[in-house]
C-alpha cells in the first residue's frame, strides 16, 4: 500500500460484499493492520463470513465495527439493501488496541489492557455500543474513565444477536461496548454537529421525578413547554412527535452543548411532560426543534472549525450520523458526506447510521460525529 488509508464500499448480494470491497482496495489492503467495517442490517446475518473473507483477502487480523441501521461510503447511503463499508489503516502494531464487548468497562478494560493503557496513554477510542446494554450511559462514562480516551462512535442495531465487532470473524459481541483505542502518535481530530435547534431559553426544572417533569421556572411544565414552542404548534399536540424535543444542557460546556432527548408524552390534566431521560430538580432544560436547514448550517460550522484545526488535508475519516438524519432529515441521500467533501476535500470516508451517537463520554441523539485521521 502506498497510502496509509483506503476505503471501499459494496452493495448487493451479501455473499459478494467482501470480494467487492477487496477489489477496490489497493493490493487488496495488503500492509494494513486495522480494518473498520460497517454493514447494513440486511447484511448482518453474514457479518462473520464477511469478516472472514476480508481478513483472508487482506491479511488484516484486527477488525472493528458492527451492524449499522444504515451505512455510508463513496458518497452513498444504504439502508434497506445489503451493503458494507470498509476503511483500512496501516498503523503501528503498538499504536492501537482492540477491546471486545463489555457491559462493565470499569472492570474489564483494566483487567485486560491495563499495561497497554498505562504505556500508550490512548487519546481517542472509536467505540460501538449495543442498545441492549443494561446501563449504556454508565458503560460509556466508565469506558472513557478506564481508558483515559476521548470516545467517538455510536450505537449499532439492536435487531441481531451479536452486532458488535472487535477482532476477527469469531469476535462478535453484544450488550455492551466494543471498540479500538488509539495511541497519541496516531493523529486525529473530531467534531460534533447538532441536528436540532433551540426554540426557547435555557430553563430550570423545579419539580421532577425520574423522567416526569412537573414544574419549570415556577410554573407547570406543560405551560412553559407550550409557551416556548408557540401557539401554532401547541394547538395540535399530535404534530409534535419527531419534531419537538427536549435539550438537556451539558454542565460545564463552553460551547452551549446539549443532549437531545425525546418528548415521550404530555399530561394536560396535571400540566406535566414526560421525557426520554431521567432528570432531577435543579437540572436545566431547553426545548428544540428538528430542522434540516439548521442541521445543515451547524454541520457546515463544525466542518469549518475542524478544518481550521487540521495541519493539512485529512488522510481518512469515520462519520457516525443519527438514523433520524441522513435522507430522513435532508430529503436526499448523501447530503452530509457531500458537505464533508465540499469543505474538506476527497479522502477515504466511511460511516454508519446509529441508534445514538457517542462523543467524549456522552450519549447524544440527532447528531453527527466526524472523526478524522490527520
Amino acid at each position: 500500500m502506498t497510502e496509509p488509508f483506503a476505503a471501499a464500499f459494496a452493495e448487493g448480494d451479501p455473499a459478494t460484499l467482501a470480494a467487492g470491497c477487496l477489489a477496490q482496495l489497493p493490493d487488496a489492503g495488503r500492509g494494513a493492520t486495522l480494518g473498520i467495517l460497517y454493514v447494513s442490517e440486511p447484511a448482518a446475518p453474514v457479518l462473520s463470513y464477511i469478516v472472514q473473507e476480508l481478513a483472508k483477502g487482506s491479511g488484516i487480523a484486527a477488525w472493528v465495527g458492527g451492524v449499522g441501521l444504515g451505512v455510508c461510503g463513496a458518497g452513498r447511503e444504504v439502508y434497506e439493501t445489503p451493503a458494507a463499508a470498509v476503511l483500512t489503516a496501516r498503523l503501528p502494531a503498538d499504536g492501537f488496541r482492540l477491546f471486545g464487548a463489555t457491559a462493565d468497562p470499569a472492570a474489564d478494560l483494566p483487567k485486560a489492557h491495563a499495561r497497554w493503557i498505562e504505556s500508550a496513554t490512548p487519546t481517542l477510542a472509536l467505540v460501538h455500543g449495543d442498545p441492549r446494554c443494561p446501563d449504556l450511559t454508565r458503560a460509556t462514562v466508565d469506558a472513557a474513565a478506564a481508558s483515559g480516551a476521548f470516545l467517538v462512535g455510536g450505537l449499532v442495531s439492536h435487531r441481531f444477536p451479536k452486532p458488535l465487532l472487535a477482532g476477527g470473524a469469531g469476535d462478535l459481541g453484544k450488550s455492551g461496548l466494543a471498540g479500538v483505542m488509539l495511541a497519541p502518535d496516531i493523529a486525529v481530530a473530531t467534531g460534533l454537529s447538532q441536528g436540532c435547534v433551540p426554540i426557547g431559553p435555557v430553563r430550570r426544572i423545579d419539580e421532577a421525578r425520574d423522567n416526569l417533569v412537573m414544574a419549570i421556572d415556577g410554573r407547570p411544565a406543560l405551560q412553559v413547554f407550550y409557551d416556548d414552542i408557540g401557539p401554532e404548534m401547541a394547538k395540535d399536540p399530535r404534530r409534535l412527535g419527531g419534531v419537538i424535543f427536549a435539550g438537556l444542557p451539558v454542565s460545564g460546556s463552553d460551547t452551549g452543548d446539549y443532549l437531545v432527548r425525546n418528548l415521550m408524552a404530555i399530561d394536560p390534566r396535571h400540566g406535566w411532560i414526560v421525557l426520554g431521560a431521567e432528570v432531577a430538580p435543579g437540572d436545566h432544560i431547553l426545548f428544540c426543534r428538528r430542522d434540516p436547514d439548521s442541521a445543515r448550517t451547524d454541520l457546515q460550522r463544525m466542518l469549518r472549525q475542524l478544518k481550521a484545526r487540521l495541519p493539512g488535508s485529512p488522510k481518512a475519516g469515520v462519520y457516525v450520523s443519527c438514523i433520524a438524519r441522513g435522507a430522513a432529515l435532508f430529503g436526499d441521500p448523501g447530503v452530509e458526506s457531500g458537505l464533508i467533501r465540499s469543505e474538506l476535500g476527497d479522502f477515504p470516508l466511511v460511516g454508519f447510521f446509529a441508534n445514538g451517537e457517542i462523543s467524549r463520554d456522552r450519549l447524544y441523539g440527532h447528531t453527527g460525529v466526524l472523526t478524522l485521521f490527520t
